[in-house]
């Protein structure tokens, strides 16, 4: 009897053509759901900065999924980037990379990890499982401005 290869979370490769695809794949999605300027998901150059940590979870040779975290400060973080290959889906590798990231935060000290994410129906399971988690709908944070295609949601972290 075989077994499947175990899910592997890691720090990104950005110059990974699978990464790549992810990200563009997201951004796509954002572009074909929300109007330009209420799209604030970031390309590889948006990430591939100091304050901003990414992550893939992968099984075996195969990239699933990516998910980003920005300090804001040294006490607050956001969660970006959070995407699931389409053909990866419902099997629960948004609350896998979810889970890292708020391991992560807490490691680092943060009290608390803000998102943006879209208001649109395209954007419910990712506000469901968000909400599943603790987040609860807050104000713009980090120079967001209100925006009726955006829903601001925060997690005060325990320490």
């Amino acid at each position: 009897m075989s077994t499947a290869p175990a899910l592997d979370i890691r720090p990104a490769d950005l110059a990974d053509p699978r990464v790549i695809r992810l990200l563009e794949d997201h951004l796509a999605d954002m572009h074909a759901t929300s109007p330009p300027e209420s799209v604030h998901a970031l390309d590889v150059s948006g990430l591939a900065v100091p304050e901003v940590t990414v992550w893939t979870i992968g099984e075996g040779d195969g990239l699933l999924g990516c998910v980003a975290l920005k300090e804001l400060d040294a006490t607050h973080g956001e969660l970006k980037s959070m995407r699931t290959d389409a053909a990866a889906r419902g099997r629960g590798l948004g609350a896998r990379l979810l889970e890292h990231v708020l391991a992560e935060a807490e490691r680092r000290g943060y009290t608390r990890i803000s998102l943006e994410t879209g208001s649109e129906d395209f954007f419910r399971p990712a506000r469901t499982l968000y909400a599943k988690y603790g987040f609860r709908e807050c104000g713009p944070f980090a120079g967001y401005m209100l925006d009726p295609n955006s829903v601001f949601m925060t997690l005060e972290l325990e320490r």
